[in-house]
């Protein structure tokens, strides 16, 4: 589909152009109204029906074909991270405390040049595409609150299918595409401990109830529970990130608090680790004579290809792109998604994007969420393409 491809390399100025507009102005979380208005800027004048959320800065745009026939919905994420970059590049982002560290900006520019190609083909569509152009990824869940909105059924029906593009800075080279069928990437649940004891002098811990090595005891029980309750083919991730006790040195505090990262691969793992880590901490707790309140927290779900679409991608990438451009990833990513939660009510295909610049190994290139973090422009043809055909392609075979 060499048509397609000159198309959106036709188009790389303009998509170069929005992407380092974005770039330079990030926002974080789900409150985007400059990131809004440039898509809406971008999308001016396109044959589109155009709604803006409520609980939240998004765009969805409908572009209907001429003929009947379904729905398929593409997504692209907006918002950025709360990092500073250190990148030196000429369109570095300008607002303190914010960087596009994960590529977002790229998505966005891929997904609005995406629905001008498509939009130049309206004439020739038996069926919808629903253009999700969505805040707050990076731990709002942006993408269940569009759900929540009516994404899905921006277009009248349900889509029958939903792809994503995901940018990666480093492990992949420049122009590499991976993902794979079933699980790609990891849910993300917290848990959130405290362990209550009574406080007293530190030079007598026998007239006091110390909860600092009880809540220590518990840290490693969470790690002992990771490598005899769960199968090492369908495993959990316990990383504990804050843990919080005492004032000073000589007083044994009254609680000592900590937060874990909780990462799994399937839902049956999900469920069985939210209900035993709050049960090991409340119980050795108990065993020492103190209390433990322990909180699980739902984050998002685990992010699962569809078998059939992501054959169907693959193939798509491999007719569009070229052959050598796809590799099948060994073992999902232990990173999260959110939108998973639009690949629980819908069938369709996650896949990683090789966005570093050629002369860097991507080996040793920063990779998302670094403050270092370079994503090369010149993917953004390559994604826009890829975009445009996936929705042409599915579209056509319905």
């Amino acid at each position: 589909m060499a048509a397609i491809r000159d198309e959106a390399a036709a188009l790389s100025t303009d998509l170069i152009e929005l992407r380092r507009s974005i770039h330079a102005e990030p926002e974080i979380g789900l409150d985007l109204p400059r990131t809004q208005r440039k898509v809406l800027d971008a999308l001016a004048g396109l044959p589109l029906e155009i709604s803006t959320g409520t609980g939240l800065t998004s765009v969805t745009a409908v572009l209907r074909g001429s003929r009947p026939g379904p729905a398929v919905l593409l997504r692209g994420d907006m918002d950025a991270l709360p990092v500073t970059e250190r990148t030196g590049l000429p369109f570095t982002s300008t607002i303190d405390g914010a960087m596009h560290a994960c590529g977002h900006d790229l998505h966005t520019a891929m997904l609005a040049g995406a629905a001008r190609l498509l939009s130049a083909r309206q004439a020739d569509l038996a069926g919808n595409v629903i253009f999700m152009f969505q805040p707050g990824e990076e731990g709002p869940g942006g993408a269940r609150i569009m759900v929540e909105e009516g994404v899905l059924d921006a277009a009248g029906e349900p889509p029958v299918a939903a792809y994503a593009l995901h940018v990666a800075s480093g492990l992949l080279p420049f122009g590499l595409l991976a993902s794979r069928p079933g699980p790609i990437m990891a849910a993300a649940d917290t848990l959130h401990v405290t362990v209550r004891g009574r406080g007293g002098h530190g030079s007598q811990p026998h007239h006091a109830a110390d909860p600092i090595p009880v809540a220590c005891e518990i840290v490693l029980a969470l790690q002992s529970m990771v490598t005899r309750q769960f199968d090492v083919f369908d495993p959990i991730v316990v990383t504990v990130g804050t843990f919080h006790a005492g004032t000073v040195d000589n007083v044994i505090s009254d609680e000592a608090k900590f937060v874990a990262t909780i990462r799994s691969f399937s839902p049956e793992a999900r469920a069985a680790v939210q209900k035993s880590a709050p049960r090991v901490c409340r119980d050795i707790a108990t065993a020492h004579g103190l209390s433990a309140e322990a909180e699980f927290v739902d984050g998002y779900p685990v992010t699962v290809n569809d078998d059939t679409e992501m054959a169907f991608a693959e193939q798509t990438v491999a007719d569009v792109l070229g052959e050598g451009r796809y590799i099948s990833a060994p073992n999902p990513l232990t990173g999260s998604e959110d939108f998973s939660f639009v690949l629980d009510q819908v069938p369709g295909a996650f896949l990683m994007l090789g966005a570093c610049p050629p002369d860097v190994d991507p080996f040793s290139a920063a990779f998302n969420h670094s403050a270092e973090a370079v994503f090369d422009d010149a993917i953004l043809a390559d994604g826009t393409a890829l975009y445009a055909e996936l929705a042409l392609r599915r579209l056509a075979a319905s």
